[in-house]
This record gives structure tokens, C-alpha cells and sequence, in this order.
């Protein structure tokens, strides 16, 4: 496939990821499988929006239906996003596409920044922070992007339902790739 015919599935996969609340959706529903209801209560949305994004986040193949419960004389899909499962390796159809995406993941760490927990006297609790852009032997590069897999995998492999009995509210955003070898 090339660059310039890219697949209907990409661009649908880009637009749907290319919205803060549907960014927001995808986090929820890894540690958790909930019906719209469930996602408008928890978002603070309304069931209507909630379902409008779910649907499309499922057309776009980030999320399953995830079994189905009866409420009120209907019938309610829940959602699951399947975290583990390999994205399409194509990826974003183009670079301009790869690019919007990442700007959209970059935009939400000041959002849920400014969510995070405050602790005593309102001094913010504990974070880390790091950019570098350096110079490593191919080993260590290779070390450090398996690290950040392991990261991202136990933080995914380990969320829960919001709120659940035991649980703090985290997040993690990252960011690891190599650049150019000139300036």
C-alpha cells in the first residue's frame, strides 16, 4: 500500500483516535468493560455523545463487544479496549497522519497534568518527568524501548474498573524513538 492511496480502515482509525474524549474512552475501557451509560456517568458526558464515540471507536476496530447486559427492557453492548492486540502495522496513512496523531497523545499529558492528585498543603504528589535527545549505543537504545514496553504493558496488563477498593488513579504517557542522525 502506499502513502499516497492510503486504506479506508487507516483513516478512520487516525480520525477516531484524533478526539481527547475518545482518547479518554480507550484508557477507561482497558481496565474495564462498561456499557455507554457507564462510560457518559463516568466521563461526565451524555449517553448520547458516549455512544456516538464508542461507535466509533468500534468501527474503527479499537474496541470489542464485550458481552451484553438487560437494562430497563433493552439491551446494552459493554466495551472492552483490547489493549494487547497488535495495532494494524501499516499504521497512520501518512506521515501528516502520524503526526496529528502523536500531536493528539502530546495534548492530553497537560490535560490529565493538571488532574493530578494533590497531596498535603496542596504540594502535587510525586511525578516524573524526563526528555532527553542523545547519542546511545544501539544496546541501550534497544534496552530503553524495552523498558518502556515493560512500563506500558504492566500499567495496561494491571488496570482495574475506576474506583475500585485498593486502586489509585495513574497515568503514563510515552514517548520513545529515534531520530535523525544529523543536527
Amino acid at each position: 500500500m502506499s502513502l499516497a492511496d492510503p486504506s479506508p480502515a487507516q483513516v478512520d482509525r487516525l480520525r477516531s483516535v484524533a478526539h481527547p474524549v475518545r482518547l479518554e474512552m480507550l484508557s477507561l475501557l482497558t481496565g474495564a468493560t462498561l456499557s455507554a451509560a457507564e462510560v457518559a456517568r463516568e466521563l461526565d458526558i451524555t449517553q448520547a455523545n458516549a455512544s456516538y464515540h464508542l461507535r466509533r471507536l468500534l468501527t474503527a476496530g479499537l474496541l470489542v463487544i464485550d458481552g451484553e447486559e438487560k437494562v430497563n427492557g433493552g439491551t446494552a453492548k459493554k466495551y472492552r479496549h483490547p489493549w494487547d492486540v497488535e495495532p494494524d502495522a501499516e499504521g497512520p496513512a501518512t506521515e501528516v497522519d502520524r503526526l496529528a496523531e502523536v500531536q493528539v497523545m502530546a495534548d492530553a499529558v497537560p490535560r490529565r497534568f493538571r488532574k493530578r492528585l494533590r497531596g498535603a498543603e496542596g504540594a502535587p504528589e510525586p511525578t516524573f518527568f524526563s526528555d532527553i535527545d542523545t547519542w546511545v549505543e544501539p544496546e541501550i537504545w534497544e534496552e530503553a524501548m524495552a523498558l518502556a514496553r515493560q512500563a506500558s504493558y504492566l500499567l495496561h496488563a494491571n488496570a482495574r474498573p475506576p474506583r475500585t477498593e485498593g486502586t489509585l488513579r495513574a497515568t503514563m504517557s510515552i514517548a520513545v524513538f529515534r531520530m535523525e542522525e544529523g543536527r
